[in-house]
């Protein structure tokens, strides 16, 4: 059987001059503009004539804008990413349709994602040299790692992050993705505050807490932006600092989670989860800090996609399962678990368990008995490009 190779997106920093910085910032300022402007004109003709207005012919709205004085400088900038940026909306659009979604939102200047994307007929990519339209010279790319043998990119995709830092991410097909020797490895994996993840083997990964490591030195980067005044260019480097800092945690946290999902992968054909509803998690305004610091929602993403790839199984368990509660040697179930209850002691077969221990094992058993019978299947998450990502089964427990 043959395998399809799986396209994958390789990021690197990059130094752009100042005439390639200078035309990166108009590029990204001319695709906000085209983007709002399409938004405002499809939510318009909605609005007054119950119209639906598709990528064709927002497509030949953008060459009229170009035409007119007010809008000139649009002919200013590669005219690729301002059609990419259409069908970005369109797919906006098509998702919200779709009820995966919710109606697309106009892009801020100052909050929004700072990106352009290119297709082949707007880079040149030959010899390890990228070079883009409307440029003369190649990006200096700092290239932290190789690319496949002989890649060649489909698409481009130049961003500046909120610190300032300026990446290149180049979409390419991976021949060497391809499904890992089948296991009969299996692993309940239970996400948590003290301890990041409790796996059913009985270990326990440390919860490294990233930012807490530098809530002194954001603190007082903080301070020093919110006494800077409105406008002025120290309140611009006092705001760079600030997002430096929110950077290198985030950097750390994901190298973190990428590294631990990499080995469950590796290890285990089936890896079980809880379907936790972290948005809900964090209504709770004593623990939602620590919920946003364990990311658990970008382990479960990373977990996902990687298991696709390399041929694994990913089951969620319902979030109604009551895994902290229920003896995993006899099956009695306890009627209260308060968070502080860390250890407790089976009434039903006198058994002492560790409370994360215990909801891995079950959480272990539950996923092992969905994937042999199919005991119900929950709807199926949808990847932002509307396919399905893994498999999700459920399993109820009637207390």
């Amino acid at each position: 059987m043959e395998v399809t190779p799986v396209k994958r997106a390789f990021k690197y920093r990059f130094h752009p001059t100042d005439a390639q910085a200078a035309e990166l910032s108009r590029t990204f300022g001319c695709v906000r503009k085209v983007y709002n402007l399409a938004l405002a004109a499809r939510t318009q003709a909605w609005t007054l004539q119950a119209e639906r207005i598709n990528y064709s012919a927002t497509s030949a709205m953008l060459t009229a804008w170009k035409k007119t004085e007010e809008l000139a400088y649009l002919n200013d900038v590669s005219s690729v990413p301002l059609q990419q940026a259409l069908r970005h909306l369109q797919a906006a659009f098509t998702a919200f349709f779709a009820k995966r979604a919710k109606y697309p939102r106009f892009k801020s200047r100052k909050k929004s994602r700072r990106s352009a994307e290119y297709t082949t007929s707007a880079f040149r990519f030959r010899d390890g040299r990228l070079t883009l339209a409307k440029m003369a010279e190649p990006l200096d790319i700092v290239w932290s790692r190789l690319l496949p043998q002989g890649a060649q990119p489909s698409t481009v995709t130049v961003s500046q992050d909120a610190a300032g830092r300026w990446y290149v991410s180049l979409l390419v097909e991976d021949p060497g993705v391809a499904p890992l020797p089948a296991t009969d490895t299996a692993v309940g994996v239970d996400a948590g505050l003290d301890h990041l993840l409790t796996l059913s083997t009985g270990e326990k990964i440390a919860n490294p807490r990233h930012e807490r490591r530098d809530r002194a030195r954001l603190a007082r980067a903080q301070r020093e932006l919110s006494r800077k005044q409105r406008g002025a260019k120290n309140r611009e480097k006092a705001r760079r600092r600030v997002a430096r800092i929110h950077a290198r945690i985030a950097d750390r946290r994901r190298d973190h989670l990428h590294k631990l999902t990499t080995r469950l992968v590796r290890d285990n054909q089936t890896i079980v989860i809880e379907d936790l509803t972290v948005r809900n998690l964090l209504k709770n305004g004593r623990l939602a800090r620590a919920i946003s610091e364990a990311a658990w929602s970008d382990f479960r993403s990373m977990l996902e996609y990687k298991a696709q790839w390399y041929g694994r199984e990913v089951i969620a368990v319902d979030r109604w399962f009551p895994s902290s509660k229920l003896c995993s040697h006899c099956g009695a179930l306890q009627e209260k678990m308060p968070l502080h209850v860390r250890t407790w002691t089976c009434e039903g077969c006198g058994i002492t368990h560790d409370r994360d221990v215990n909801a891995a094992h079950n959480l272990l058993a539950a996923g092992l008995a969905v994937s042999a019978c199919g005991a119900g299947v929950r709807p199926q998450r949808r990847t932002p490009g509307g396919r399905p990502a893994m498999k999700q089964e459920t399993l109820r427990r009637e207390p």
